[in-house]
């Protein structure tokens, strides 16, 4: 097989440009889902207060600390599970669909990363606690687990 300069050239482009072909497939698709999300979504949609949140209600959530093992082990909002925010897109099959999820962190910043996450894979149940767990002490005065 008798090759030119000029095959040899295009055979290297093809080879060096493929994986930036499937790059840019992967990234219309990450894009696509990103302008259906912020079609879908409007400032403040996803988050809820803790004085919304009447006492009773709280049994109503799956509560979930997104903040590190050593935080949740130092206190946490009782009845909340943990999983790092870090971990929560990778274990959201251990999330119900049927039942509202309250992610928290301390402020509210890993906990709407991970509810962006989530509603782009699908979950229309997530609520972010406005404020995290900060405000959630402050404004309820309940003890910490």
């Amino acid at each position: 097989m008798n090759l030119t300069r000029q095959s040899i050239a295009a055979l290297i482009a093809i080879v060096a440009f493929a994986p930036l072909a499937t790059r840019a497939d992967t990234d219309k698709a990450t894009t696509e889902a990103l302008d259906t999300y912020f079609d879908f979504v409007d400032y403040n949609s996803g988050s809820i207060m803790s004085e919304q949140i009447p006492v009773g209600d709280w049994k109503r959530f799956h509560v979930v600390d997104v903040r590190d093992a050593a935080q949740f082990a130092k206190e946490h909002i009782p009845g909340a599970i943990n999983i790092e925010w870090r971990r929560v897109f990778a274990e959201r099959a251990k999330l119900p669909k049927d039942k509202t999820i309250l992610l928290y962190c301390n402020t509210g910043s890993f906990s709407a990363q991970s509810a962006m996450a989530l509603r782009m894979a699908g979950f229309e149940n997530v609520r972010i606690l406005h404020g995290g767990f900060i405000d959630w002490k402050r404004a309820t005065g309940r003890a910490a687990n």
